[in-house]
């Protein structure tokens, strides 16, 4: 117990750092994420036969392969083409893994909206985009949120993969410490810890977004 008390307190400057930068890789890849999602949910949408299979490719590729042998593929394989640094290639992996998931909760939302609405929308003379803009996504979005929280929280845990492509992040600290003192009950106990009271701060985040959006959560 004393060697956890010391090198919890001795390494708090180190995990501040190392919780700063999972932050950094958590909210850079899950905005990318949301971005990825919501065009592969429209192009799921399509009434073109051939961009509705290339998103079920995406999709099914993603979801049908482990988390970090695409982070490795991805840093491995791209950098042989373009420079990119251990940040960017992590944060470019998670946000195309966690993509393909937030893609299936766009679309669920959208397509849980009353068809009569568009319907109405375009009867008042709206175009598809705007009525899409103005009267289904917002809508939509309310629905989305509590499935999104839950893939935002495992982004935030999938994070600690990156570990492996050298990025100092909570996990990659911890792994480091274990190695160089031989205690690793401690060191993954105090990442545990770490990781523990981020996804508190994520959850009730996400609660406080929800109340304020009315989604019925309450």
């Amino acid at each position: 117990m004393n060697a956890f008390v010391e090198i919890f307190v001795t390494s708090i400057a180190g995990f501040a750092e190392a919780t700063w930068m999972t932050l950094r890789i958590t909210v850079a890849s899950l905005l990318l994420a949301s971005l990825i999602g919501l065009m592969f949910a429209f192009m799921k949408l399509s009434p073109r036969r051939t961009v509705r299979l290339l998103a079920d490719g995406y999709i099914g590729l993603i979801r049908g392969t482990p988390l970090i042998v695409q982070i490795m593929w991805l840093y491995f394989g791209i950098t042989h083409f373009l420079v990119l640094s251990k940040f960017w290639a992590g944060v470019l992996a998670l946000a195309i893994h966690s993509g393909a998931y937030i893609a299936e909760i766009f679309r669920g939302a959208i397509q849980s909206i009353d068809r009569g609405q568009m319907e109405a929308a375009q009867s008042l003379g709206m175009s598809y985009p705007l009525a899409m803009r103005r009267i289904i996504l917002p809508q939509a979005f309310k629905r989305a949120i509590p499935p999104l929280g839950n893939q935002f929280i495992i982004g935030l845990k999938d994070s600690s993969l990156v570990a492996f492509i050298g990025v100092s992040e909570i996990f990659q600290l911890s792994m480091s410490g274990a190695a160089a003192t031989f205690k690793q009950l401690e060191y993954y106990t105090i990442a545990g810890l770490y990781y523990l009271l981020l996804v508190v701060l994520f959850t009730l985040l996400l609660r406080r977004i929800e109340r304020h959006l009315d989604t019925g959560s309450r």
